[in-house]
């Protein structure tokens, strides 16, 4: 045998015991991101929903922001949990999954230094959010690209 044939075969050996091991971990990985992805995304929904649908007056009553940009914010959330769903769901661009969760977590930090600002204690929730959407962002993108 020579020295690339002995490279190549170790290479094929190598490739056979990951391709064994992978189908044994991926249907854990993906249930429990379907789970958290599903979980977030009601969680924004909701958010987003009540940031939509409450009167300007009520949401600026509850935090010091301008109505229009709390409005902003509630779009932005619902669009994100859209987008932490459809994409896998559908099979199409399921590449938008980790950006979705990437705009929900910049979302999330702005929340939480507000919060943190504010002196409240709400922002253990917030953080909570944060790091289930980095949780999203990084595996989505390493399942992705695997």
């Amino acid at each position: 045998m020579t020295k690339n044939s002995i490279e190549q075969h170790h290479h094929e050996h190598h490739n056979v015991e990951q391709d064994n091991e992978s189908p044994r971990k991926r249907p854990i990985i993906t249930y429990t991101l379907w789970t958290v992805q599903g979980l977030l995304a009601l969680i924004f929904l909701f958010a987003g929903g009540m940031k939509l649908v409450l009167p300007i007056e009520a949401l600026t009553k509850q935090m010091p922001l301008p109505g229009l940009f709390l409005r902003f914010i509630g779009v932005a959330e619902v669009l994100g949990a859209i987008g932490l769903i459809l994409p896998g769901l559908l099979r199409i661009r399921p590449g938008l999954t980790p950006l979705a969760a990437a705009g929900l977590v910049i979302i999330m930090i702005g929340a939480t230094v507000l919060t943190l600002a504010g002196g409240k204690e709400k922002a253990r929730f917030s953080r909570w959010r944060a790091g289930g959407g980095s949780y999203i962002s990084l595996t989505k993108r390493s399942v992705l690209c695997n």
